[in-house]
């Protein structure tokens, strides 16, 4: 009968104690690395007295002694199979050969295939998967001045900690073949487990690691099953993976592992529930040291990489390339284009195209992983093109991280924020995104963060609680919305953001929307309208704007806040009257305020010109007041005295003649024409005529288009007046696009805002005595 209990001998004992004091352990801290609920083991070991066999040899194996040299009497009769059973004498080459063989369908099935989101049908990895590059510096682990973030530009803020373009990046299989203990981290749906199934299938098929048998575990599974066992050995769960491929022979297993030939694949490190997380990684360290020659591949959510893992190495999934997002996007448009693959391809064209523009730099963002890019292929798949209303798509992402990506997978998490319901969940993000986002914060201190928390937690419960408790709240919850849902993310050492920027600018809005009654509603958007000149503040206003039941009040609200800006400034009303006397010279074909846009424009910029043919197109008098206008600015220039550059002018004059309908400036620029020297007069002869000439003639013919066409005013602007007119033109080039955002706006405000764009305070003025 073999032995179930072990005791140390006494000179045992003093290479235990002093192993043990080489460590600086408390008994504590072994109890803990044994994976023991109380330290009475450890008492017992160290007293000399008899302990249970499995917990004696792992008391020796942690402090790296070799149990039988420490035992009193180890039994003879005493075999321990998982130490002593020999392998059956065969090549070890040609046994890895058998067993892949054995288990190749089991591992097919079990990794070769995908069930995506709101797809209806399981899809083969291979015709969706991409490989991926991997960070070997995580961001998160750097320490940083929050000074060094604030002024990062909001293109650029989604790839921060993510990974930048010039960041050194190598493919995901050469960091498995660099590292033979590897733990792979990532935010939620970067692929993860994806990679690790092509892993697998990859080895399976002989393509990465020949010399090796896949072996891929869920470790939830795993958790869940020693759980019901009372027992967290993942030898004996690999047993038991081998047996439902028809491989009884322990031995067989043993011998692998003996000789380095497992790829072992442990998946969803952060999916153990924290009652059963140290049992898994105690139970990990001490295999993967004992079974050491294998190779080892772990993952796990960057947010809860404080699982460490005792010889991993930590490297992070880095965000899609273009080249990455453009060959997914082929994959996937030709995996589910039901048509043929022509079509999908040329569907997978149109996306890449689309998604360049510059309206969806946004969309572009969001699509550096997977899981995002996916939902971007479905949503586009079934219009043709991307949403108008961004908050539909953004509210599908919400969804994702919020709990369908987990329910969807089966995955059971903490529930940390005690008696948080989903509506909760979102205010509390709401508000700590409007109270970032109004003091210009992308990236807040984790202090910072952990008092928004906190102050919400106490207004949410009855009862007041003490500040070390809620402190220990608030940490928890900032742990879990990063851990559980990846809607905040630590970018480096204690600063954290919002995972993407435009999911701190949808909650922002959300928090404005989401005002309990009208007054508060009244009040917010007041406060929204106030930063209607911040182009930091402009998705801002178009997500309000989509998401409000009625944006009537929202948009009158900015046209009143627009004219104030220029309401104060003589000067700039008079530049306003003239371009609104302009618009009324051209028939009613196009919109007036677009005239009025297009004249304002032309007087400001007048090297502009060339580029309104396609707008002046649409009335003849607004594309001949863009050639004079052309014309008196190449004529005003230097240059204009040189032969060749002279006739270039003199050419687009005559070609003006031939667009001109009223007579009276024909005949005067036909006289003007008439005066300029003939094209056959030598070089002598121009230049005496354009020395005592040319700037009289120059100046009639800058008199002449002024008086008839009330175009090409010197208007001296100010540096001031410069900015507030800038200011002005882009508040209603952004009042514009939230008309035009598909938004709820009753016909006759948008009607009336249209047509008082742009125009100067007194006809706005007298507009409302009519």
């Amino acid at each position: 009968m073999v032995k179930r209990s072990l005791q140390a001998s006494s000179i045992g004992i003093q290479q235990a104690k002093k192993a043990f004091a080489h460590k600086g352990w408390t008994q504590e801290n072994l109890a803990f690395e044994v994976n023991l609920k109380t330290r009475q083991p450890i008492w017992r070991f160290f007293s000399g007295k008899p302990i249970e066999r499995h917990t004696f040899m792992e008391i020796c194996s942690v402090l790296e002694l070799d149990w039988r040299e420490i035992t009193v009497e180890p039994p003879a009769e005493f075999i321990d199979r998982e130490e002593f059973i020999q392998p059956p004498a065969l090549d070890i080459d040609r046994l890895v050969q058998q067993v892949r063989s054995q288990r190749f369908d089991k591992i097919q099935d079990q990794c070769g295939i995908l069930q995506l989101l709101d797809i209806s049908r399981p899809v083969a990895l291979n015709d969706i998967y991409i490989d991926v590059n991997i960070l070997e510096e995580i961001a998160s682990q750097q320490y940083l001045e929050i000074t060094e973030l604030q002024n990062l530009d909001p293109k650029e803020f989604n790839r921060f900690g993510l990974g930048d373009i010039d960041q050194k990046q190598i493919p995901g299989i050469q960091a498995v073949e660099k590292y033979s203990k590897l733990r792979v981290l990532g935010k939620p749906g970067v692929g993860k487990t994806t990679f690790l199934q092509n892993l697998a299938i990859q080895c399976n098929q002989g393509a990465f690691a020949a010399h090796q048998v896949p072996i891929f575990i869920t470790l939830r599974n795993f958790a869940q099953e020693a759980k019901f066992t009372n027992e967290f050995s993942l030898l004996n769960y690999i047993r038991q993976e081998f047996l439902t491929s028809g491989i009884l022979d322990p031995s067989i297993i043993e011998t692998l592992l003996r000789e380095g030939r497992v790829l072992l694949l442990l998946d969803g490190m952060d999916e153990v529930l924290n009652e059963q997380c140290n049992s898994v990684l105690s139970e990990i360290r001490i295999f993967s040291e004992k079974y050491h020659k294998n190779r080892f591949v772990a993952t796990c959510r960057t947010a809860a990489q404080r699982l460490r893992l005792r010889g991993f190495t930590d490297v992070e999934i880095a965000p899609f390339t273009s080249e990455q997002i453009l060959a997914f996007a082929q994959k996937w448009f030709v995996g589910f284009t039901k048509t043929n693959t022509e079509d999908g391809q040329a569907q997978s064209v149109d996306f890449i195209e689309k998604l360049n523009l510059a309206e969806n730099w946004q969309f572009r963002q969001l699509v550096v992983t997977p899981l995002f890019l996916h939902l971007a292929c479905w949503v586009f798949h079934g219009q043709d093109k991307f949403p108008t209303k961004r908050t539909d798509f953004y509210k599908q992402g919400l969804d994702l991280l919020l709990g369908k990506w987990d329910e969807a997978r089966g995955v059971e998490r903490d529930e940390v924020y005690r008696g948080f319901l989903l509506p909760q969940k979102l205010k509390l993000l709401s508000q700590i995104a409007a109270a970032t986002f109004e003091q210009g914060q992308y990236f807040f201190e984790q202090r910072i963060i952990e008092q928004y928390i906190g102050d919400y937690i106490q207004n949410l419960t009855n009862m007041p609680m003490e500040a070390e408790e809620l402190q220990i709240e608030s940490e928890a919850a900032l742990k879990a919305i990063e851990a559980q849902h990846g809607l905040l993310a630590e970018r480096a050492r204690g600063i954290f953001s919002f995972s993407y920027l435009a999911f701190q600018e949808y909650f922002t809005a959300r928090k404005i929307v989401a005002s309990h009654n009208l007054q508060a509603l009244e009040q917010a958007l007041g406060g929204l309208v106030s930063h209607i000149t911040d182009p930091h503040w402009r998705e801002i206003f178009l997500l309000t704007t989509t998401m409000l039941r009625s944006a009537d009040s929202l948009v009158q609200l900015m046209k009143q806040q627009i004219d104030a800006l220029v309401a104060q400034d003589p000067y700039l009303q008079e530049f306003l009257t003239w371009a609104s006397q302009k618009s009324a010279t051209i028939p009613t074909q196009p919109k007036d305020a677009a005239v009025r846009a297009f004249y304002l424009a032309l007087s400001r910029t007048p090297r502009l010109a060339p580029h309104f043919a396609l707008a002046s197109s649409l009335d003849q008098g607004m594309f001949l007041d863009a050639a004079l206008d052309n014309l008196l600015l190449e004529s005003a220039i230097a240059e204009s005295q040189d032969f060749a550059h002279f006739h270039v002018c003199a050419d687009a004059l005559s070609n003006i003649l031939g667009i001109v309908v009223d007579l009276g400036l024909y005949k005067s620029l036909q006289q003007l024409s008439d005066q300029l020297p003939n094209y056959s007069q030598n070089q002598e002869r121009f230049e005496l005529w354009c020395k005592t000439n040319y700037s009289a003639w120059a100046e009639q013919l800058r008199m002449t288009v002024m008086n008839y066409r009330n175009i090409n005013h010197q208007w001296q602007f100010s540096l001031e007046q410069q900015q507030v007119l800038q200011r002005y033109y882009d508040a209603n080039q952004l009042l514009l696009d939230c008309l035009h955002s598909n938004c709820e706006v009753t016909p006759a405000i948008r009607q009336e805002i249209e047509a008082t764009l742009l125009l100067p305070q007194k006809e706005l003025e007298d507009r409302e005595w009519q």
